[in-house]
């Protein structure tokens, strides 16, 4: 069979980077097939017009069985301009939902996007969602939704839709694997150096200290005795969230800002994405930490996972989260989470790791950077049982889910489309 009629798998990401991007990589990589995608910009766009672009580029191939797009895409109207792909078993993947997907304003919510969401999940064969809270905040949604019509309201769409859906964790292959016991390492390496009397309040209590290197794989890091901070540094906050609204910079900055009033010692990293414009609580808090903020602003790949291995505790202020990579990423590489009883923490985090209100918060933090070895020698990644999220678990469900068969002797070609 010629390479060119491999291809049993049409992958479509509108939307391509984040989470986003790293499905669809991961999937090319482990399941492969054929991807075109659109940059990661101008999203509302991609949700009202990248249907009439994709179909006037996706090729005409007998070989596709089926057609996997995550939910930025109308699946209705690409169904509707190229008929011949309505024979394929037609899946799409929620990230998120635009049916409670924060605004500022509720005059700010454009009835299209979440009316597209419904219209595709009507047209797919099946929809998966990355959690229960996704889903069920989605389904729970329509109605009201609707009812934003001025008349002739259709009725019963959350039950039509509900018996294709199910949820299909987002999966993690991680650089560090989640049982890897280089966090352990560090920690037992640490705890093993002499303290010297007198060494001021916060800094190193000797000069031997334990570096991860820069060769990171699935093989784990290798560590040697050369530098980073000791078991007696001050506890290392990650913050490693997109810098807007929705993700709760000001509160995050808040508790910080406490923290600093009160004297206390810690250090920080401020990670994610974020546009040329700072949020104004960012700008405010940056002078007032100093030589506390080790990392701002998103760094590379290999960098970050250092950064997640060398911090104590992972923090969410979300005021929308429908999964939350970032996080259990950080919990894979040994960190604490803390994060808001709400959204869909309560449905992947014990409840020892949640809190409900700012003061909350700030008491949790306090409480660590005073006694920095609580959560060093926590073993959050055994007691969440993170393996359900780990690719090596989900791939056989993936690929069953997906309907996905392979060529014999044969991987189809990738065909990636990144247009400005």
């Amino acid at each position: 069979m010629a390479e060119e009629d491999c291809s049993t798998v049409l992958y479509i990401e509108p939307y391509y980077g984040g989470s986003h991007q790293q499905l669809m990589d991961l999937l090319m990589e482990e399941l492969p097939g054929d991807l075109y995608t659109l940059p990661a910009t101008k999203w509302h766009w991609r949700m009202r017009t990248s249907a009439l672009h994709f179909s006037l580029t996706l090729p005409h191939k007998e070989s596709y069985r089926t057609l996997f797009a995550s939910s930025v895409l109308n699946l209705c109207e690409l169904i509707s301009l190229r008929p011949d792909l309505s024979k394929l078993h037609k899946v799409i993947y929620f990230h998120e939902n635009q049916l409670i997907y924060p605004v500022r304003k509720r005059q700010d919510r454009d009835f299209q996007y979440g009316y597209n969401e419904v219209l595709s999940c009507l047209v797919a064969d099946k929809v998966f969602f990355n959690s229960s809270f996704n889903m069920e905040s989605f389904l729970s949604s329509i109605d009201s939704h609707l009812k934003l019509l001025p008349d002739h309201r259709p009725q019963g769409l959350a039950e039509t839709i509900r018996y294709k859906c199910s949820v299909l964790y987002y999966p993690l292959k991680m650089e560090v694997p989640l049982n890897s016991p280089t966090r352990d390492i560090v920690r037992e390496a640490c705890c093993k150096l002499p303290i010297v009397a007198g060494s001021p309040k916060g800094q190193p209590h000797t000069n031997t200290t334990v570096k991860i290197s820069e060769n990171i794989g699935v093989e784990g890091l290798r560590i040697s005795m050369e530098t980073v901070a000791t078991a007696h540094a001050p506890l290392h906050i990650v913050w490693p969230h997109r810098w807007e609204h929705d993700k709760g910079p000001d509160e995050f900055s808040s508790v910080i800002t406490k923290l600093l009033d009160a004297n206390i010692d810690f250090t920080l990293s401020i990670l994610g994405a974020h546009t040329n414009d700072t949020p104004e609580c960012f700008s405010s808090l940056f002078p007032r930490l100093g030589a506390r903020l080790v990392h701002r602003g998103p760094v590379p790949r290999t960098e970050y996972w250092e950064v997640l291995v060398s911090a104590d505790v992972v923090v969410s202020t979300a005021r929308h989260e429908f999964f939350g990579v970032a996080m259990l990423e950080a919990v894979s590489c040994g960190c604490y989470p803390l994060c808001p009883n709400r959204l869909v923490y309560p449905e992947l985090y014990p409840e020892e790791c949640l809190y409900n209100t700012e003061q909350q918060l700030f008491k949790r933090l306090r409480r660590f950077c005073t006694h920095p070895h609580l959560p060093r020698q926590a073993a959050v990644h055994k007691m969440m049982c993170l393996e359900r999220f780990h690719w090596r678990t989900l791939k056989e469900e993936y690929s069953h889910r997906l309907n996905i068969s392979h060529c014999k002797d044969k991987q189809s070609q990738t065909l990636i489309e990144n247009e400005s």
